[in-house]
């Protein structure tokens, strides 16, 4: 599976985990909550969402019928198949949602990785976070040695630019460490995890 599949099957079925949802509703939210899926088609998703139900891990449903009975009919269209996430899908969810190898750390999964964190463990978002952050200080630290290099053949507009994608990256390494610091505070004080905040009520 290439990376680009293997993210908007780990986004899939993190959005169904929420709700079922149709297909037009799973590409808006798609588009809208998560960033990196912005000019993403249907003609893209269908294809991943045929291959989830035949995996057993998403059902297709068809929606429920309008009030009145007239109304489809007379509008001609077909019902809308809703998708919903099975046991399977979520015991795969919850496999994908505890990965924290190099790919988790890389600008195009990072950013759905994070859009999930609500229902990650404090664990893994500490080891995504900081492998986030261990590679946007390497990569800071290749673009300084090649701005020292090259500094003095660039014209004024491409050093300006090089300068800008710096402070780019080292903006979202402070950002970072703000956030593994507030991490590690709330382990410091034991506070319960997401998903472990509510299942001691009876």
């Amino acid at each position: 599976m290439s990376r680009r599949s293997g993210i908007l099957e780990f986004a899939v079925l993190g959005l169904l985990r929420e709700a079922p949802m149709h297909g037009y509703e799973l590409r808006k939210r798609l588009n809208t909550s998560l960033g990196v899926f912005r000019a993403f088609s249907y003609g893209s998703l269908y294809p991943c969402l045929k291959t989830l139900v035949g995996q057993g891990w998403l059902a297709e449903e068809p929606s429920s019928p309008p009030s009145d009975p007239l109304a489809a009919p007379l509008s001609g269209r077909r019902a809308k198949i809703v998708y919903r996430l099975t046991a399977e899908g979520k015991e795969r969810f919850e496999e994908l949602l505890a990965q924290t190898g190099p790919d988790t750390w890389e600008d195009e999964h990072f950013g759905v990785r994070f859009a999930f964190f609500g229902q990650t463990t404090r664990d893994v978002r500490m080891r995504v976070l900081e492998g986030r952050r261990s590679r946007l200080e390497e990569r800071l630290d290749k673009m300084r040695a090649s701005l020292a290099r090259t500094r003095e053949k660039l014209d004024d507009y491409t050093l300006e630019l090089q300068r800008h994608g710096m402070e780019s990256v080292e903006r979202e390494v402070r950002w970072l460490n703000e956030l593994i610091e507030s991490e590690r505070e709330g382990r410091d004080r034991g506070n319960p995890r997401p998903d472990q905040s509510d299942d001691t009520t009876t």
